[in-house]
């Protein structure tokens, strides 16, 4: 049930960003609008939420989120968009307030624990702190060649 509503709150708050970004600024039709926050939506919540977030933390999603909306906007507005004007701006303004969105449905994530952890949750072999170190030692079979 949590990731029905997890979906849903994606869902309308892409409709709502698209809706400022596209149809409110420039002229997007409704059918724009809708292929855009569904697109958005199960990417942003496969990828931002399923995979990056449990691994990486915030942060990290939030910055996959906002590149996801940008790019599908870039990406997909060439296809269905005419004006470029319109691509760029648009893209740049939904995914602004998508990703100011995306912070708390994250925070409400990892508060409550609405994703579950699985194998694939496993910490990853990322280390955030690397220590160098330098190893010294002689060579135990030198030979001067005097």
């Amino acid at each position: 049930m949590q990731h029905i509503t997890l979906l849903l709150v994606k869902f309308i708050t892409c409709l709502i960003a698209f809706a400022l970004g596209l149809d409110l600024f420039f002229a997007a039709t409704f059918t724009d609008i809708l292929t855009f926050s569904l697109l958005v939506t199960v990417i942003s919540y496969i990828v931002g939420d399923r995979i990056v977030l449990p691994r990486f933390g915030n942060t990290t999603a939030t910055i996959i989120d906002f590149l996801i909306t940008y790019v599908s906007v870039w990406v997909f507005g060439n296809i269905l968009l005419n004006s470029y004007l319109q691509i760029a701006w648009g893209s740049i303004i939904s995914a602004v307030v998508i990703t100011i969105a995306e912070v708390f449905v994250h925070r409400y994530i990892l508060k409550h624990n609405a994703i579950e952890e699985g194998p694939q949750a496993r910490q990853s072999h990322y280390k955030q702190h690397v220590d160098y170190g330098t190893e010294f030692a002689e060579e135990s079979d030198f030979k001067d060649k005097k």
